[in-house]
């Protein structure tokens, strides 16, 4: 019950978006959710007709807009909560995250339309194209420059940045790179007439994009991870309330003593490089972007 009761409490949230305070927890993962979204109404449409042969003409609804609002809820919830964030901050990073969004309702609108005229290849299609373009392309470069800080040019591990978390695996970096622009034009996958079915064409998406928010997930909190040390919103050690150098200072002159505490120093580092390391393992979900 205490996890059905947070499941629709939090549900309840994303539904009133600009009323509340934006919480991490009401955010990115509910974008990757247009698909089980927009079917509820293939569900409702085929279980009315009765699951014969004819379910497939919920496929390409003439009213396309109910399928509309329930796949770009999300996209809508997350837009105003950009707004929302804006007004709270003043920070222009959020009119621009917003604009994302915006970008991604503006591609559905063109998307359906497009379906909604048969598919043809007229000026709807070269419309949706369009969008599909710029909304594929906004988002990737937000996920590497905004969501996970990379492409950063003077990095010490070319086009990504100085502190790695996963440093044992850096080549998993790129491949991130390479597979999210990928999936961010999954939607090429219906440009093709001849082929598989759009039902297919679309659980495939789905499928896909699945994956690639489940990786998204990874670089995303070690990079909130990494932002939050830097910031010393998190620690993993309590500062002393004494200078250590005022202590060497004081020393009575013993050599053992101060080649005792120079070692004992040097250990401390190695041991701080080492927790660095170790650090993936430490991730933890975070209140704030």
């Amino acid at each position: 019950r205490p996890a059905r009761w947070w499941f629709l409490r939090n549900l309840s949230r994303l539904l009133t978006p600009g009323f509340h305070r934006v919480e991490r927890i009401h955010r990115d993962q509910y974008c990757s959710l247009v698909y089980p979204l927009s079917n509820i109404y293939l569900v409702a449409c085929a279980y009315s007709g009765g699951l014969d042969s004819t379910w497939s003409k919920c496929l390409s609804p003439k009213p396309w807009g109910v399928p509309f609002v329930l796949a770009s809820l999300p996209l809508f919830a997350r837009f105003v909560q950009s707004i929302r964030r804006w007004v709270d901050s003043r920070l222009i990073t959020h009119l621009i995250n917003g604009g994302k969004y915006g970008a991604g309702i503006i591609y559905y609108i063109t998307y359906y339309n497009w379906r909604h005229h048969g598919g043809d290849r007229g000026g709807d299609f070269v419309l949706w194209c369009i969008m599909g373009t710029i909304y594929a392309t906004y988002a990737s470069a937000w996920d590497f420059l905004m969501d996970w800080s990379l492409l950063r040019p003077h990095a010490a591990h070319r086009l990504l940045r100085d502190n790695l978390l996963y440093s044992n695996h850096i080549s998993l970096y790129y491949i991130a790179i390479v597979t999210n622009v990928l999936i961010r034009f999954i939607w090429v996958l219906y440009i093709p007439q001849h082929g598989p079915s759009f039902a297919l064409r679309t659980f495939v998406a789905a499928m896909l994009e699945m994956l690639r928010r489940w990786q998204w997930n990874f670089y995303r909190l070690e990079n909130e991870h990494l932002g939050n040390v830097d910031q010393y919103r998190v620690t993993r050690e309590v500062p002393l309330p004494y200078s250590f150098d005022d202590v060497m200072n004081e020393s009575d002159g013993d050599d053992e003593e101060r080649k005792s505490i120079s070692s004992w120093r040097s250990k401390r580092r190695a041991a701080k490089s080492q927790a660095f390391q170790d650090a993936s393992v430490n991730l933890s979900l975070p209140s704030v972007p």
